[in-house]
């Protein structure tokens, strides 16, 4: 019996996370309740999100925990074959191409890729999703890596190309996950050509050259 309360309650978890990730990528986050979570997730009890998860904190932590493992599982693969290397392209491979791979795995139509960009828009949970996956060892060694190859980058220069990247990766994968979704023309014909496109993109970013920016400048700029 206590085999089966398992198995059910693992079903239960599985179909709320699953409710949540496509209301949350349709409507947004602040938009939709617990109520309409658990109602799409077939349960009965208007209680069970928060029984289940607690807030929509940790709702989205599960959520974006069971994606993140199996893109890390796919950037662990690739690094077995990246280890050693000085070329930038091959780095921004290892960063960008696990998460269209596993986008290209989950179907149509799928949610999670728009799911991600409703999370990132949040401040407070970009900041746990983001301290949560430089947790996980594959990403630190590719960020590493990666960070070796552009030493000769400015550190200010460096991160503020990373928020670029991150941008760039999430809102790609999200417009073609969109498109797919809705039947419209793609930019790309697959997964592996929007990783392909990325990595290009993502490459030439950041071994872009940098403009000196005068203090005149920089005192204009600053909030």
């Amino acid at each position: 019996m206590a085999e089966a309360r398992t198995v059910r309650s693992t079903g239960t978890r599985e179909a709320i996370m699953a409710a949540a990730e496509r209301l949350y990528a349709e409507h947004g986050l602040v938009a939709v309740s617990n109520r309409q979570i658990g109602e799409a997730a077939g349960q009965g009890n208007v209680a069970a999100v928060g029984y289940h998860f607690g807030t929509r904190a940790d709702l989205v932590r599960a959520i974006m925990g069971k994606h993140s493992a199996a893109i890390e599982r796919i950037r662990q693969r690739m690094l077995e074959e990246t280890r050693g290397s000085r070329e930038v392209r091959d780095w921004v491979a290892c960063l960008v191409r696990p998460a269209p791979e596993h986008l290209a795995t989950l179907g149509l139509p799928s949610w999670y890729a728009r799911f991600a960009v409703q999370v990132m828009t949040d401040p407070l949970l970009r900041a746990i999703v983001t301290d949560e996956a430089l947790t996980r060892e594959p990403l630190r060694e590719t960020l590493y890596g990666l960070g070796r190859c552009l030493d000769a980058l400015p550190a200010e220069v460096r991160a503020e190309r990373g928020d670029m990247a991150r941008q760039l990766i999430t809102h790609t994968c999200a417009e073609r996950e969109r498109a797919l979704a809705e039947g419209t023309s793609t930019r790309q014909p697959s997964w592996d050509d929007t990783a392909g496109a990325l990595t290009d993109a993502i490459t030439g970013l950041l071994l872009a050259p940098v403009t000196p920016r005068s203090p005149a400048k920089e005192a204009r700029t600053t909030p």
